[in-house]
Formats: structure tokens, sequence, C-alpha cells
């Protein structure tokens, strides 16, 4: 009798544990395959994306469609944003590899900025008016942060075919390709290490909102 009563007990368990594990596979999946959840870790990207936000990011939004001037982009820094080496990505403990799973810490091979040049691309700066240039045309930037110019730093860059160019929105504190200019590959990036594209801030709370999207028009 009381071995009959435990079965069910057992049998419960184990129904938990396939259940969780289940949950955990298809999480994966789906995370590898439509949607990743990445932490911000820096003011870099503000005003648009703050310092501790967690950002949904669509894996699928490039599949079909061009990488344009104006996206914003979660890239694979590894092979070209290295040298800056901010965050915790350098870090092996398995519990900051699931931490950064979760999107509760940052991953510094891991960053997030605006294209400003795709391939063909002239980006210079700056015009007379102290305005960014792309081929030639000055440009508005209405995402920067308030206060901002364009770049203190003068720079004037051709983006070859299958390369980026990519700049943070708070020019001010932003290390992007600017900071990479005498480095090697000159801080551009490649288009097959974007990731994806933030879509929508889901933590915290009181900043949960779809991220729209600033395109930037330039002959």
């Amino acid at each position: 009798m009381n071995q009959a009563k435990r079965q069910p007990r057992k049998l419960g368990w184990r129904f938990v544990v396939l259940a969780i594990v289940v949950m955990f596979l298809l999480t994966a999946v789906v995370r590898n395959v439509w949607v990743d959840v990445y932490y911000i870790p820096s003011a870099s990207m503000e005003p648009l994306l703050q310092s501790g936000d967690r950002v949904l990011v669509s894996r699928m939004d490039f599949a079909s469609t061009p990488i344009q001037r104006g996206d914003v982009v979660v890239f694979d820094g590894r092979g070209s944003f290295e040298p800056l080496n901010s965050g915790l990505g350098q870090l092996t403990d398995s519990a900051v590899g699931f931490g950064q799973w979760l999107g509760l810490v940052p991953n510094n091979n891991i960053y997030v900025k605006r294209v400003l040049g795709v391939a063909g691309d002239t980006v210079k700066c700056c015009s007379a008016a102290g305005l960014l240039e792309i081929n030639g045309v000055p440009i508005t930037e209405s995402y920067l942060y308030p206060g901002d110019l364009p770049s203190e730093l003068k720079f004037e860059v051709s983006v070859p075919q299958g390369k980026l160019w990519l700049m943070g929105d708070h020019r001010d504190v932003s290390a992007d390709s600017r900071s990479l200019l005498g480095a090697p590959g000159g801080g551009l990036i490649s288009a097959s290490r974007v990731i994806g594209r933030p879509w929508a801030t889901v933590w915290p709370l009181g900043r949960l909102h779809v991220l729209e999207s600033d395109p930037v028009n330039a002959p």
C-alpha cells in the first residue's frame, strides 16, 4: 500500500523535471532563431537605450531586408571591437555565463550601435555647419543625445563591401567605430556579425516600450 501511494508522487516530480527541460530547450531554440534578450551595460545609446535596460532583439529582421543607415543593431564585436574591451564578456565563470544568457549581466563581446555607413558610403565629420556627412550630404540626426556634437573627432572613411560603420547616439561617451580608426580593420565591422535589431525594451517595467526606427537618408 505504501509503495502504491508513493508512485504517483514520483511520477509527478518526473513530469515537472521533464516539463522544465522541455521549456528550457524551447526557450533556447526561440532565442537562437527568432528573439533574444540582451542587457545594455552603458549610456552609449542614450536617449534611445539606457544603462540597465533589457532589450528584446529580433534575429529575423535582416534575414530578408538588408541593413540600412539608421538601423540600430546588436552585433558580435569579436574580431573588430575587441580592443574596446568593456563589460564582463571575458569572464568564463558559469554563473556569469548564465546571467548573460538571461540578460541580467553584460557580455563585452556583444555591442549595440547605430549604422551610419553601409557598403559604398563615405562617412565624414564634419561639414562646415558641424554636421555628419554621408556621401557629401550633411544629415540631421534627431536621435543624438541632447547637447552632443555629431563627433568631436574629425574623420573620413569609405565603407567597403560587406562592412558597416557604427556609432553610438550618445557621441560624447560612446566607444564605437571612431575609437578604432587606427586599429586593424579601422573600426568597420562585418555585416555578417550582426545578430539582430533591438525592437523593444522589456525591463525595467517603467521603460517597457517598442523601439522606433530612425532612417538616415543620403544619396
